[in-house]
């Protein structure tokens, strides 16, 4: 199955796995995939499956622009290993599923998400040039990180979230103390450091269905 690996400043924020026929990216909440960022337009673009596994990427008339290897496109078929660029996000096409060494699932044991009123999670950028940007943990199991340096997995379980170090040689910390293999339970305010890079954990009440892609 295609996928959209996106990133910011080499932290991996959010794995799309393709499955729709149209998938959509931008600022607004009703999208697929919600950028929360102003060089995002409202509506940005939209990543069209036709088959199995071709995949197109059509700007919406954006502000900004949606780039493909650098280019400017209205529409264009994606290949494996292109990079999408749209403000200060990269997206990297991936033209089927593989073990990436990114994904947690086989690596940590997980309960269900709890399925009644969930709890919305989002970790909030504390430095750097994207300070300020907020990104959602909306999946079962989210990574962030950059690959071969420090890579996290934060996973929804019914009692909470759970952050754990998943692959690189540098060593995350939470509030200043260091995260292992072993699944850690966060608290709202929580301080995660990562490859350089400070994120706040914050925790709020989500309605029933409100899940986003």
């Amino acid at each position: 199955m295609p996928q959209l690996i996106a990133s910011v400043e080499g932290i991996q924020i959010r794995h799309v796995h393709l499955h729709k026929d149209r998938t959509t990216l931008g600022r607004k909440p009703g999208n697929d995939i919600v950028l929360d960022n102003m060089t995002v337009s409202g509506n940005h673009c939209v990543f069209e499956l036709k088959g199995l596994a071709d995949v197109f990427v059509e700007d919406l008339g954006s502000t900004n622009g949606t780039f493909v290897n650098n280019q400017k496109v209205k529409r264009q078929r994606l290949h494996d290993g292109d990079s999408i660029a749209i403000g200060k996000f990269r997206i990297q096409f991936v033209s089927a599923s593989v073990d990436s060494g990114f994904l947690a699932t086989t690596a940590m044991k997980l309960e269900p998400a709890a399925s009644a009123v969930s709890q919305h999670a989002t970790f909030r950028v504390l430095n750097g040039s994207s300070s300020g940007l907020e990104v959602p943990v909306v999946k079962a199991v989210t990574t962030f990180g950059k690959p071969g340096v420090s890579v996290v997995a934060v996973s929804h379980r019914r009692s909470g979230f759970f952050v754990a170090h998943l692959d690189g040689p540098e060593q995350p910390t939470l509030n200043g103390a260091v995260i292992g293999d072993e699944p850690v339970l966060l608290a709202s305010s929580d301080v995660l450091e990562l490859a350089g890079t400070r994120m706040l954990f914050q925790i709020g009440q989500q309605s029933p269905g409100a899940a986003s892609a």
